[in-house]
C-alpha cells in the first residue's frame, strides 16, 4: 500500500471547494488544512469536510514541514507567487488552471518548480477523458500517420462568468483574471490539443478576439467587464504543424463541431468521438466503444485509476505510481497562444513566439 499523501488547499472559493470535494474520492489524499483570507468560510468548509486545520494566512499552511503538497485555487493573476511561495518552501504544488497571468508569470513558476526539484501540476481536465485517451494511442499507434493539422473548439452560447448568471465579477476582470475566453475555458481545449500533437514548439501566431454579445448592462456594470467573450486563432507550430482556435463564451450559434486532429493516412475527432480513414476508393467513418475501452484501462493495464482524474493523477504522481504528464508545460505553451492571439489582435498582424516572450510582463498581485 502506498503512503497517503498530505495535502493543504489554498484558497476555498468556488473552485477551491470543487477541489476539496474532489479530493474526498482520492483514497490516497489525505486533507490536512485549507487556507483562504476569509477566515471564516475556511473555517466552515474544514469543518463540512472533516479537515483538520483552517488558517486565514496561507503562510501558516506553507510553514507545516507535514504537508507534501499543495493546491492552489485562486485567481489567476494570485497563482504565480503564491505557487512560488510554496515551491520555496519545500512543497509540490497543483495549480488550478489557467496556469497564471501572463506567459512570463506561468515561465517563472516552471523554472522555479525545475530549479528547487519539485513536482508542478496545472489542472487541465481534459487530458483525463476517454476520448481524449482512445485518440492518444490511436495517434501514438500511427493510425493517422502524419500528424500535420488540429482543431481546438470550445463552445458556449451563453456562459459568460457572472453577467450571463453564475460567479463572481473577478472571472471577468483582467486585473484579477487576466483574460477571458481563452483563459477560463480556451486552456483545457488547446492544452489537450497541444498534448495529442506532442506539445510541438509554437512558431507563429495569428488571432483575434471579440466581445459583441450583449449583456445586462446593470450587471456589466457591476462586474468592469473588460475580457473577451470569443477568441480565435491560427498557430503555426514545428514540424509544419498548424492549430486553429476557436473558443467561445457566448456567440449566437447551437454549437461548434468537436476538436480534432488530421493526419495523412487519418483523422480523429474528438466530440461526437470519430475516426475517420480511406482504404482506396472506400472511406470508413468510425465510432468507438467507449465503456470497454475504459474498463480494459482499469482491469487489464496497470495504474489505470492514476489516470481518471487531474487529482488521482496527481496524488499517484507523487506517490511514483505514474510519471507526471506534462501539464505545467503544455499550459505554458496554452499561455504563450493566448497572450500570442490577444498581442496579435492589437498588433493587427501575425505575431512570432519570440516577441510575445519579449512583450509578456508579469501580472501578478503582491501576496
Amino acid at each position: 500500500m502506498a503512503e497517503k499523501i498530505r495535502v493543504g488547499v489554498i484558497g476555498v472559493g468556488q473552485i477551491g471547494k470543487a477541489h476539496v470535494d474532489r479530493y474526498t474520492k482520492v483514497p490516497d489524499a489525505e486533507m490536512v488544512a485549507v487556507a483562504d483570507i476569509n477566515e471564516a468560510e475556511a473555517q466552515r468548509v474544514a469543518a463540512q469536510y472533516g479537515i483538520p486545520d483552517a488558517y486565514s494566512d496561507f503562510r501558516k499552511l506553507l510553514a507545516r514541514d507535514d504537508i507534501v503538497a499543495v493546491d492552489v485555487c485562486l485567481h489567476n493573476n494570485f497563482h504565480m507567487p503564491v505557487t512560488v511561495a510554496a515551491l520555496e518552501a519545500g512543497k509540490h504544488v497543483y495549480c488550478e488552471k489557467p496556469m497564471a497571468g501572463s506567459y512570463r508569470d506561468a515561465e517563472t513558476m516552471l523554472e522555479t518548480a525545475r530549479r528547487l526539484d519539485r513536482m508542478l501540476s496545472i489542472q487541465l481536465n481534459t487530458l483525463y477523458m476517454n476520448e481524449t485517451k482512445a485518440a492518444k494511442a490511436m495517434i501514438d499507434s500511427g493510425l493517422l500517420g502524419n500528424v500535420y493539422h488540429a482543431r481546438s473548439a470550445g463552445f458556449r452560447r451563453r456562459g459568460r462568468p457572472f453577467v450571463d448568471g453564475y460567479g463572481t465579477p473577478t472571472f471577468v476582470q483582467k486585473a484579477n483574471a487576466a483574460g477571458g475566453a481563452m483563459f477560463d475555458m480556451g486552456v483545457y481545449h488547446v492544452a489537450r490539443m497541444l498534448h495529442l500533437l506532442g506539445n510541438p514548439e509554437v512558431l507563429r501566431i495569428s488571432g483575434k478576439t471579440y466581445q459583441e454579445t450583449p449583456m445586462d448592462e446593470e450587471r456589466r456594470t457591476r462586474s468592469g467587464y473588460d475580457v473577451e467573450e470569443l477568441g480565435m486563432g491560427l498557430i503555426r507550430l514545428a514540424g509544419d504543424i498548424t492549430l486553429d482556435i476557436i473558443e467561445s463564451w457566448a456567440i449566437h450559434l447551437d454549437k461548434f463541431d468537436g476538436s480534432y486532429v488530421v493526419g495523412s493516412l487519418g483523422g480523429v475527432r474528438l466530440d461526437p468521438f470519430g475516426y475517420f480513414h480511406s482504404v482506396g476508393d472506400l472511406d470508413i467513418n468510425g465510432g468507438a466503444e467507449m465503456r470497454g475501452f475504459e474498463w480494459r484501462i482499469h482491469n487489464v493495464g496497470v495504474n489505470g485509476d492514476a489516470y481518471d482524474s487531474p487529482e488521482r493523477h496527481w496524488i499517484a504522481a507523487l506517490q511514483g505510481r505514474v510519471p507526471l504528464l506534462p501539464t505545467a508545460e503544455l499550459a505554458l505553451n496554452h499561455m504563450l497562444i493566448a497572450e500570442g492571439i490577444y498581442l496579435s489582435d492589437r498588433l493587427g498582424r501575425e505575431v512570432t513566439a519570440d516577441e510575445v516572450k519579449a512583450a509578456s510582463v508579469s501580472t501578478a498581485i503582491s501576496v
